[in-house]
């Protein structure tokens, strides 16, 4: 296990009677707050006016900046950035799941640091400080609540591209399972698949000694396997809506990558999905991870495929290569089981962009993903296709 340090000061607060602690702990943050949400779910669902209502109580005036698109658009950021400058708002509200989060953070750190708020994305301005975030999580998937990244797109130049601060870690996250009672049985599985992508980016290396970090993760995997259907057939149920919600959390905050140093693999691949055709994150995450695992199932890597098929799936313990190749197909059929579409021509991504997107995955990570396995274009390619149809 290699040397780490490992400290997320997020407070958490869950349940579903936490809005005026939460609204007390806004009040520590500032008196101004920029609440960002989406498409209007929140207005219409009535958690944006226990929220608000919870706000006012305490003293917190507000401004609302809607319209985060399901993969958040460079343009919703700097529209956010110039309000936040004209109405004097010093504390960052966001009201949604992993996009109006991603949105809100560089929204934060873009209107103290200044400058083009895409060359923070692209690295080209490093981040010197943030308005404090406050998160209201509505949909268990990205773990945006308790961690540094964010993932943001530029529709103009066709990218989709992550970047991270430790001064956008949230201070102090609402998660009330019972927000995300209305999410659709679609999202639902799209935010499962998406917990079990970031779990499993942590989970597949080679050689760390990391058994605890390991062992913590196929707990996570085996929680969502086990309330990502139930929650996706009854949204109504509070045990599937809660696991999930904590799971996610867990998932990336950066517990399971300590002592761990290889890249994740399948999001800069999926990242190139949403980029070109704007498809639903956790659904493309679905369809290339399976091929992913298929593709680089060797020798080497088959006993930790093999112990996630036993722990994860129940797999009897026989011929190494066999429950690894046993592991795949369960986890396929499991995304399937929830009614993901499994192929990207499902999704209405075209056979004549897979080598365009191939390329743009390469450059966009130098040239070679180094994760579980190292992935240069021609695998990145190989990938693709195998997702494209059954």
């Amino acid at each position: 296990m290699r040397d780490f340090k490992f400290h997320v000061d997020t407070a958490i607060l869950f349940g579903e009677d936490q809005a005026h602690a939460f609204a007390k702990e806004i009040k520590k943050l500032g008196n101004r707050a920029l609440v960002v949400f989406g498409g209007g779910s929140v207005k219409r669902n009535g958690i944006y006016d226990t929220i608000t209502s919870a706000l006012k109580e305490e003293g917190v005036e507000w401004i609302d900046h809607g319209g985060i698109e399901p993969n958040p658009r460079i343009e919703s950021v700097v529209a956010g950035v110039e309000k936040v400058k004209a109405e004097n708002i010093d504390v960052i509200l966001p009201i949604g799941g992993g996009s109006t989060i991603d949105a809100a953070k560089l929204i934060a750190a873009a209107s103290v640091t200044g400058g083009d708020p895409w060359d923070i994305v692209i690295r080209k301005n490093k981040v010197t400080g943030a308005l404090p975030i406050a998160t209201v999580l509505t949909l268990a998937a990205t773990g945006s609540e308790m961690d540094i990244a964010s993932v943001i797109t530029n529709p103009g130049t066709k990218e989709k591209i992550g970047w991270r601060s430790p001064m956008v870690l949230p201070k102090v996250s609402l998660l009330n399972p019972a927000y995300t009672k209305t999410v659709s049985p679609y999202q639902t599985a799209s935010g499962t698949a998406d917990i079990m992508s970031h779990t499993m980016e942590n989970y597949f290396s080679v050689n760390d000694d990391a058994f605890m970090q390991d062992s913590f993760a196929e707990g996570l995997l085996r929680t969502c396997v086990h309330y990502g259907p139930i929650a996706v057939k009854n949204g109504d149920d509070m045990e599937a809506r809660s696991n999930l919600m904590w799971a996610s959390s867990w998932a990336i905050n950066g517990l399971l990558n300590t002592g761990k140093t290889q890249a994740w693999s399948v999001h800069p691949m999926e990242h190139e999905l949403s980029a070109f055709f704007d498809i639903t994150h956790g659904v493309g995450l679905a369809i290339l991870t399976p091929r992913w695992l298929r593709h680089l199932l060797n020798e080497e890597t088959a006993p930790k495929i093999a112990r996630f098929g036993h722990h994860v799936f129940d797999i009897p313990k026989k011929d190494t290569m066999e429950m690894a190749e046993e592991a795949i197909d369960r986890l396929h059929y499991f995304f399937l089981s929830m009614n993901i579409p499994m192929t990207l021509e499902e999704v209405g991504i075209t056979e004549d962009s897979l080598e365009p997107m191939a390329k743009a995955c390469a450059d966009h990570v130098g040239g070679t993903i180094k994760g579980f396995v190292d992935l240069h274009e021609e695998d990145i390619l190989a990938i693709y296709k195998a997702s494209f149809r059954n």
